[in-house]
């Protein structure tokens, strides 16, 4: 698994057993939610300061974000959307 790989699974993986939304990480963090969101994706290419910022958010040693999932390990769950709760479809007049 590249780093790139690393560092997306691990930030998922502490951020969805904590419960906190991207958005909250993301604001927290001082980050762009939609930043957080290509971290998570593999699009982004943080810098050592964003990611020590992102692991000091999360409450973990920067090194947390770099450790090999075992194998056969389970996909990640999602948390619920967070922006905004859907509504039912509005009738025309």
């Amino acid at each position: 698994m590249k780093a790139r790989a690393l560092v997306a699974y691990n930030v998922r993986r502490i951020r969805v057993d904590r419960g906190i939304p991207q958005e909250q990480l993301a604001y927290d963090a001082g980050i762009d939610r939609s930043y957080m969101s290509g971290l998570e994706r593999q699009e982004a290419n943080p810098t050592i300061d964003l990611l020590d910022r992102v692991a000091e958010t999360l409450g973990v040693h920067l090194s947390e974000l770099f450790i090999r999932p075992l194998k056969g390990a389970t996909p990640l769950e999602t948390l619920p959307k967070g922006r905004k709760p859907t509504r039912p479809d509005r009738k025309k007049q």
